[in-house]
């Protein structure tokens, strides 16, 4: 029957390039480690994102009267709601989690030297974006919560030079976090995001097959394995590992809901963001407030910006790694940059 049906299939369409890949394609034979399947990892996140996020649009209602009642009625009245619900954040935290893993591997690694400095900057730009992604739905179920948290995320923004006023205004639709602020996240978060996200992770997974597998600087390779099936078993195994995880997570610890916003309510103590941006938070607040005649908070994000826009452009920096050769300085930059983000991030946590 399925045989019937491939041949039914390829006298209309020319499956050879497919067939080519599946029959053909190989990766070297080294030593791989669990790092290696972060990337796939965060792809299914990714999917398990799309199908899960499509089932709570049937039901989600944005306006900032209707939000907070309607994903209220997805946690008690729809059947499984409270699980798609719960599987949606925390496939979302946890999509994010393997990026900033897989991308510090990547790093390690030196994975973006030649031919791979495109790859390299579509995966940097895809984590910026998840977190764009997160950023946005925590708004959406309007609740107390998320709501303080939007307001110091945007305030954030407005310290940006020249157009943080315009920024600030523009991503709350006026002044202040309001029922235009959701919509227009809601909007950002089911339409733009997903547009660029498509297009850019389009653009890295062709790359990816089209360069197959980096191997790191020094690796002894012992000739090379079929992908199908035998790296495939692999990144399956590893997408089963994920999907256990997440199921158990979502299952023993259901995404809660809190109260609905009360925009005219004091703000909670100790509001804090996400935990994926709880190092930038720390950072700012332990900034003081003017340093060499600048405000502290504008020298901080333009010190992240710049930290960004270097690691973003690391493949044209290390010069050494074009040479199969590692670097020093940018392997203790790496780790620099690890250990402030898991140690601001506890700070946070503990403070």
């Amino acid at each position: 029957m399925i045989q019937r049906l491939l041949t039914w299939l390829e006298d209309r369409v020319d499956l050879s390039s497919i067939k080519h890949l599946i029959q053909e394609k190989t990766v070297p034979r080294h030593r791989m480690t669990g790092f290696y399947f972060f990337g796939g990892v965060a792809l299914f996140f990714f999917i398990v994102q799309i199908i899960s996020g499509i089932l709570l649009l049937f039901y989600y209602r944005p306006t900032s009267e209707e939000a907070f009642e309607s994903v209220k009625f997805i946690m008690t009245q729809v059947p499984f709601g409270w699980l798609v619900r719960s599987i949606h954040s925390w496939s979302a935290n946890l999509m994010i989690l393997s990026l900033f893993l897989h991308m510090f591997s990547t790093f390690f690694m030196r994975a973006y030297r030649k031919p791979r400095e495109i790859t390299w900057i579509t995966g940097f730009l895809l984590l910026g974006l998840s977190m764009g992604f997160g950023f946005t739905g925590y708004l959406l179920p309007w609740n107390k919560l998320a709501f303080f948290a939007t307001r110091v995320g945007t305030d954030m923004v407005s310290v940006v030079p020249l157009i943080g006023e315009w920024l600030l205004r523009v991503l709350r639709g006026g002044e202040d976090v309001t029922g235009a602020t959701l919509t227009r996240f809601f909007g950002i978060h089911v339409t733009i995001l997903p547009m660029i996200v498509f297009a850019l992770l389009g653009i890295h997974l062709v790359l990816i097959q089209q360069q197959g597998m980096s191997v790191p600087i020094g690796a002894r390779i012992k000739g090379q394995i079929p992908f199908f099936p035998n790296f495939m078993m692999k990144d399956l195994l590893a997408w089963l590992l994920a999907l256990a995880v997440l199921a158990g997570i979502a299952s023993i610890f259901p995404w809660e809901l809190g109260v609905k916003a009360d925009p005219f309510a004091s703000a909670p103590a100790g509001i804090k963001p996400e935990w994926y941006f709880l190092f930038m938070f720390q950072a700012l607040k332990v900034i003081p407030a003017h340093v060499l005649g600048m405000e502290g908070e504008v020298l901080g994000l333009a010190a992240f910006g710049l930290c960004g826009l270097l690691f973003m452009l690391v493949p044209f920096l290390d010069r050494k790694a074009q040479r199969e050769e590692r670097s020093k300085l940018i392997t203790g930059a790496g780790w620099v940059a690890v250990i402030f983000i898991v140690a601001m991030t506890i700070w946070a946590y503990l403070d």
